[in-house]
């Protein structure tokens, strides 16, 4: 389960890198996989707002769904 923590909280200065699927509209999130021992997650448009935070295991098996197309909308 992700924990969501302010940026500050982490151990490490992340490092963050916007994802490859941005698209014009700013719809994206941002991973620090620097975040150690954690990989952290942000929204783009709100970088303030916190992080979630999660096992390195975690967010491959998020990666994994979301290639798979299960978080896609259909409406």
């Amino acid at each position: 389960m992700p924990r969501f923590d302010d940026t500050a909280a982490l151990s490490v200065q992340p490092v963050w890198r916007t994802s490859s699927f941005t698209v014009s509209n700013g719809n994206c999130v941002e991973v620090a996989l620097a975040a150690v021992p954690d990989v952290a997650v942000r929204d783009t448009k709100d970088r303030l707002a916190g992080t979630a935070r999660m096992s390195p295991a975690a967010w491959t098996a998020f990666i994994a769904a979301a290639r798979t197309g299960i978080f896609d909308h259909t409406s």
